[in-house]
This record gives C-alpha cells, structure tokens and sequence, in this order.
C-alpha cells in the first residue's frame, strides 16, 4: 500500500500552518470581527424590530450568550485535546465518528462560504450612495464589491499576524463609534426619562420569540471560530478558552446594550414604529440628532469598514477549513498546502477568491439584488448552517466525553454541553419551522426548503464520502479529524505498508492519543 502522504511535495509548498504567530487579543479580533458588531446592531437588531415588532431584543441577546457560554464550556474543553483548524468537523469526527465529521465538513464549507461571500453583495449596496453623497459618483454595487474582493484576497494569502492587526484597528474603530452611539442614546432619553421596559422579561414568551431567538444566535456567527486558529496561537490551551469566553461576553453584552440604548432613545412604545420607517438607519438617525453630522459620517465609513473587516475575518476561516480538510486528504491534498513563506493557507484562500469572483459576476450579469438576494440570503442561510453544526458539535462533545473522560468534571463533560444541545436543537427547529419568514418569503415559495435541504444533501454525500473512504483508503480515514497529530498516526500505518501488517487492515495498534470513533 503506497501512502498519499509519502509523496513528496514541491519545496515550495508547506502543510503546516503557522505557530505562535497568535495571543489572545488577536484570536478576539478575528473572532469579534465574523461578528461584525455596526453591522448587527445597526442592521440585525432594527430588522429584527421591524419585522417582528417583538422589543424583548436586548433580552433575547443575553439569553443566547448564556446559551453559547454554556456551549462553550464543553466546546473548550475538548479544544485544550483536540487542535485543529478544522473545529466543528474535526469535534463531530472524534465524537460521533469519522463519516459524520466529513458530513459536517461539507456543510460547514458552504455555510462559511455563504456567509463570506454574502457580504460582498452588503458591502457594495451599502457603499454605493455613500460614494454618491460624497463624491457625487455613481458606483455600481460590483464595482465597490470587486474593491473589497481584491483587499481581502490579497490579506487572505499573507501572514495570519497581518490580518490581525489590520482586524484590530478596523474592530476597535467599529466598537468604540457604537459605544459613543450608546451613550449618546442613554443621556438623551425619550421623555427626558431613562426607561428599562425593553429589560422587562415579560417581553419574552410573546408570539414571534422564536424568530428573535434565531436573528440573536446569527447575530453571535463566528463566535466558535476561536478553535479555527488554534493551530496558530501561542499557548492554546489558554488562548482558545479565553479568547472564546470573552467573546460571547463582549458580543451578547455589546448587542444588548445596543438593543437597549435604541429603546431609550425613540421610546419603548416607539421603536417598532421607527424602525419600519427608518430600517437600518436608525442608529445613524439617532446619532445625527445628538452628535451631528460629522459622527453620521463616521459611523457609515466604519460600517463598511465592518463589513470588511467580517470579510477578512470569514475569508481566512473558510480557507483553514480547506485546508484541513485538505490536510487530511478529504478535499484534494493541494488543499492542504500552505505558504512556507508566509504560514497562510494559500490554495484554499486562493478558491475562496475565485469563488466570490464568480459570484459577484454572476450577480452583477444577472441583475440580481445584491442586498436581499446575496446578503441578507446568503447570510440567514449560512447561519443556519452554524446553527446547525453547533448543536451537533454538543453533541459530540457529550459522546467524546464518555469515551474519554480525561479527568474532566460531569459539568464540562455532560451537563453544559448537554443543556447547550437540547436548547440549541429547538431553536434550530424553530428556525426551520419558520424559513420562510427568516428569508422574507412567501410561506409557498420553494426557497423554504430548498436553502436547508442544501445541507442536509451536503451531510448526507459527505458522510457516504466518508465511508467511501474507509473501504478504498483506509489510510485517509484512519487520520480524518487527527488534524496536527496526523503525522504521528500515520507511523503505524506506514509499518502496515512495510509488511509489518496486512495492507489495509485497521490499525488497531495505533498511539492511544491518536485513536478516535470509528
């Protein structure tokens, strides 16, 4: 038996991504930044208000950050045993088994996909009449979009440490314009009187809480990808927890806030009204008022610079996917090459570029609606996608736990995750019931089920890959989901092509450290 991996490779070419180039300020930053914090509170939170005419927004905020932390607590246990830029598909590998996991790599690709790629279609729609009011210019939306497509392509194929600093000062502008927002909003309340009613947790259990719950869970998108750069931080067994904890803090907290300054400001029995009439322009409305003009602009060059910044932030998520994948054979192994020179995943960042060149084309030839028809889809679906990954990464979570306690207590083990999954599930149920409603479509219209039937086709093909692979390369799937251990399991296997076992017999006599569900 001849092993993919004894082939030798181009010098040029690494697979190995690059360590230590990541502490936790940075990780926070590419994980702050998938979140986008002005574009969700300035787009998510009044669309949200509008659409369901539901105020216990700020609640529901706080009430998925609980559920992501207690997500979290079994999530980041298994990250300080399992490093791999994988994440979701490497955890649903060692917990459930290698064919789910290559089930749920495919489905992740293409939620990562739709929500990187969505963004191109937002940023173009939103930056066009900004350019036109203040350059008197008339840009079409592919234009400004193909802008954004070259930065981040570029960005995507150099040092991961790179992207992290430019993420920094983008986020840290983003957040501090929406803090001076907040407080504009706090100190010049409707009435002349600071209310809480929008705190009230009466707000919750009304009609249309189910669709709140699901628009705050896409607001958190990107949270988990703190294990996505696990393999390129300093001290992960540290970096990954912290970095993951405090960003569902600092996002739930932020969006709440946010929520709740909107409130005061227009007046609880207002702000349905306001955001129907005003959309997404409500915070710079509000702010216009308060603190003039020139912070209006501010915000909405830093609301493209957050559209950008979640692009930058995506673009290198997705590509490490790739390249795990590729890594470990399941995508093609060119995949899983990265730059000696720079550590960056450049063969799969490369096909991200080509894909979103393709679809900013199509749409710009087709006539398509780039903010409806490419964002605010491409968005609602891939977060459903990251719904749905979620759960069943809790899932395995619990299930890699009874196999291997590892000394770990029954509340990381079993009881967090184990609520995270239960909770999680019905609100993924919830969402289902109700895609018409979240893609704003005709409860007849077929989008409903033909968006989450992509990913259930895409698990369904990935997972009978998967077990393809256990019959006609035995070596590929003895690794699936081993990520940086990869290298270790194969020596066993490698003494199975020198005689030293039937070819392709299961090695049984594999490092315990390597042994995962078959």
């Amino acid at each position: 038996m001849t092993l993919s991996t004894t082939r030798s490779r181009p010098s040029n070419v690494s697979s190995a991504l690059a360590r230590n180039r990541l502490g936790i300020p940075s990780v926070i930053f590419f994980v702050l930044s998938a979140a986008a914090p002005l574009t969700v509170v300035a787009g998510l939170v009044t669309t949200g208000y509008a659409v369901t005419g539901v105020t216990g927004i700020p609640l529901a905020f706080l009430v998925i950050a609980v559920l992501l932390g207690l997500f979290s607590v079994g999530y980041v246990a298994m990250a300080r045993r399992v490093a791999n830029a994988g994440a979701f598909y490497a955890y649903i590998a060692r917990g459930l088994g290698r064919p789910f996991g290559v089930g749920a790599a495919w489905v992740a690709l293409i939620a990562y996909n739709a929500l990187q790629v969505g963004l191109y279609g937002a940023i173009g729609a939103a930056a066009a009449p900004v350019i036109e009011q203040w350059f008197g210019l008339h840009a079409q939306w592919w234009v400004v979009a193909l802008f954004a497509w070259a930065v981040v392509g570029v960005l995507g194929v150099l040092r991961v440490d790179v992207n992290g600093m430019v993420l920094a000062v983008l986020l840290l502008s983003e957040i501090a314009i929406i803090v001076v927002f907040d407080a504009a909003n706090l100190l010049n309340p409707a009435g002349g009187q600071l209310t809480f009613d929008t705190l009230d947790p009466g707000n919750l259990p009304v009609p249309g809480v189910g669709a709140i719950l699901v628009l705050a869970t896409t607001g958190f998108s990107g949270f988990e990808s703190a294990v996505v750069f696990s393999e390129e931080s300093k001290d992960p067994r540290r970096t990954v927890p912290m970095a993951t904890y405090l960003s569902v803090a600092i996002i739930g907290g932020l969006y709440a806030l946010s929520a709740w300054a909107m409130t005061v400001a227009t007046g609880p029995d207002r702000i349905v009204e306001v955001s129907r009439a005003e959309g997404t322009e409500v915070i710079f409305n509000l702010a216009g008022a308060h603190l003039g003009g020139t912070v209006v602009d501010i915000g909405h060059a830093l609301f493209l610079t957050s559209l950008l910044a979640a692009m930058i932030s995506f673009h290198n998520t997705t590509a490490r996917y790739a390249f795990a994948l590729g890594r470990e054979r399941v995508l093609p192994a060119v995949f899983g090459q990265t730059s000696p020179r720079t550590g960056a995943p450049r063969s799969g960042s490369v096909a991200q570029t080509a894909l979103g060149l393709v679809v900013i084309l199509t749409y710009a030839v087709a006539g398509w609606d780039p903010l409806v028809q490419l964002f605010f889809w491409g968005g609602t679906v891939g977060g459903f996608g990251l719904l749905l990954l979620i759960t069943a990464t809790s899932v395995s979570v619990v299930a890699f736990f009874v196999r291997q306690p590892s000394g770990e207590p029954v509340w990381r083990r079993v009881v967090a995750p184990g609520l995270a999954a239960v909770a999680l599930a019905v609100i993924a149920l919830t969402a289902l019931a109700n895609f018409a409603d979240l893609l704003g479509v005709g409860p007849d219209s077929p989008l409903r089920w033909i968006f989450p039937s992509v990913y259930l086709v895409a698990a369904v093909v990935g997972t009978a890959w998967g077990l393809a692979l256990r019959g006609r390369r035995p070596d590929v799937y003895a690794t699936i989901g081993l990520g940086a251990e990869r290298a270790t399991a194969l020596l066993p296997l490698q003494r199975a092509a020198d005689g030293a076992a039937p070819p392709g017999a299961d090695p049984a006599d594999e490092p315990a450290e390597t042994k995962v569900s078959r």
